[in-house]
């Protein structure tokens, strides 16, 4: 992670007000970087339930919504008052965007799934670069380290034929297919690196948390929720 300071990051030289302002951070309290690390962790776990279901039966509806983020975000972004939280809504069109294109249309492969997930990886390393979209692209940054400890855990464990297997059935006939995956998971090696890589993220998350800057508490709940996200599928197959 790019770690910038809150005095280096407000001097930054200011340029015409509009979609491109670069806008300082100001100095935040405890309260505001617990509101950032909260809005982070439900801008990840929300398609879960949203955009899941969604996206299976209506994918370009799914993926033409990814404008509409884009669009309400940069005009938050063009509002003093609200361009932190435009911010951060930015760099949930692109974790958005990833999972419409890859959920609608390419599930059936898992190789796919974390460079479609990548898709703006150069941007967001481009924007942290430029210093602009900090807020969006750390938590941008974030979500996708914690798909990438994901999509490792379940190659590790050998869940990828459950995973083919989950997307060429209808819902109603996956149970069978998550009791063998559970099997799999329950096992002593499957316990032992489910163990290792939620330290991992625990560690990864909670260490920028020491400072109070919004952009590092956006990683922060973006990488931490990981490990809710993961918990809600494990009780789902659990429920099967």
């Amino acid at each position: 992670m790019v770690n910038h300071t809150l005095s280096s990051y407000s001097a930054s030289p200011p340029v015409p007000t509009g979609e491109n302002a670069i806008v300082p951070l100001p100095a935040i309290g405890s309260r505001q970087a617990w509101l950032f690390f909260a809005a982070a962790v439900f801008l990840v776990t929300v398609p879960v339930f949203i955009e899941a279901p969604l996206v299976r039966s209506l994918p370009s509806l799914s993926l033409a919504l990814t404008g509409g983020w884009m669009a309400l975000s940069l005009f938050l972004m063009s509002r003093p008052a609200t361009h932190h939280w435009g911010d951060l809504l930015f760099g949930f069109s692109w974790s958005w965007l990833a999972g419409s294109l890859y959920w609608g249309w390419l599930r059936w492969e898992p190789l796919l799934h974390l460079p479609v997930e990548a898709i703006a990886l150069p941007f967001a390393l481009f924007c942290i670069w430029r210093n602009w979209g900090l807020i969006g692209s750390c938590f941008y940054l974030g979500s996708l380290f914690g798909t990438v400890v994901t999509d490792i855990y379940f190659y590790l464990v050998d869940l990828i034929p459950h995973w083919r297997q989950l997307m060429q059935v209808e819902p109603a006939l996956a149970a069978p297919i998550l009791q063998n995956a559970l099997a799999q998971v329950h096992t002593s090696w499957g316990q032992l690196w489910a163990i290792v890589l939620a330290s991992v993220l625990l560690t990864v998350g909670v260490l920028p948390l020491r400072k109070l800057q919004l952009h590092l508490w956006a990683f922060g709940g973006a990488v931490l929720s990981t490990i809710l996200v993961d918990l809600l599928f494990w009780i789902a197959a659990l429920a099967a």
